[in-house]
């Protein structure tokens, strides 16, 4: 019978001091599982291993936040009532078609760097920012109001990790959560413009 030989991991490459580890986090949990075996080669697109680690961690924050907030506007198109009932079951329906469809582009950047992208409510309470939707239907306005407070915390938490991409060289994330930031800033001004009198 034949001796299996295992081969050595290949060390991983150390990230610079400068960019190491410079991810905000939320209450200390680790999101971000390296994905990958011995059978698939090492990743080398450019950025260091360390670095992808934590632009995949803060991107799963986004992807959590960005989530929890398709789902409030998913809830509130189908219970939202009163005098605004068509205006605001059209534009919630609009928002979060457009909500469903970042998620998966912010979870595939995440498998791009090599990391399982977070995809369970257990995973998503733990690390969003985004309050959970309220169990019962609030009025039409105080919908709206909770729905600009959700765009503005996805647009800061994703602006916190744009600095972390950048340094790190990751153009393509950099670039994705630029473009996040304009979606949600638009769709937080919208909604609050339904609020003035």
């Amino acid at each position: 019978m034949a001796k299996v030989i295992k081969k050595p991991k290949s060390p991983a490459t150390p990230a610079p001091a400068s960019s190491a580890g410079k991810v905000p986090k939320k209450g200390g949990v680790k999101v971000a599982e390296e994905s990958g075996s011995r059978n698939a080669p090492i990743i080398n697109i450019g950025i260091d291993r360390q670095d992808r680690a934590a632009i995949a961690e803060g991107l799963s924050r986004v992807l959590a936040d960005t989530y929890t907030l398709y789902l409030t506007t998913h809830n509130f198109h189908w219970n939202v009532t009163g005098p605004h009932f068509n205006s605001l079951h059209a534009m919630f329906m609009t928002q979060y078609t457009e909500l469903w469809g970042s998620t998966d582009v912010i979870a595939e950047r995440i498998r791009a760097l090599g990391h399982y992208a977070p995809g369970s409510y257990s995973e998503f309470s733990k690390i969003a920012t985004v309050p959970d939707v309220p169990q019962t239907p609030p009025k039409a306005m105080e919908m709206v109001r909770i729905l600009v407070k959700g765009h503005e915390t996805v647009s800061r938490i994703a602006r916190e990790f744009i600095p972390v991409a950048e340094e790190a060289g990751d153009d393509p994330t950099a670039d994705m959560l630029t473009a996040r930031c304009t979606v949600h800033d638009q769709t937080a001004w919208m909604l609050r413009s339904l609020l003035e009198e």
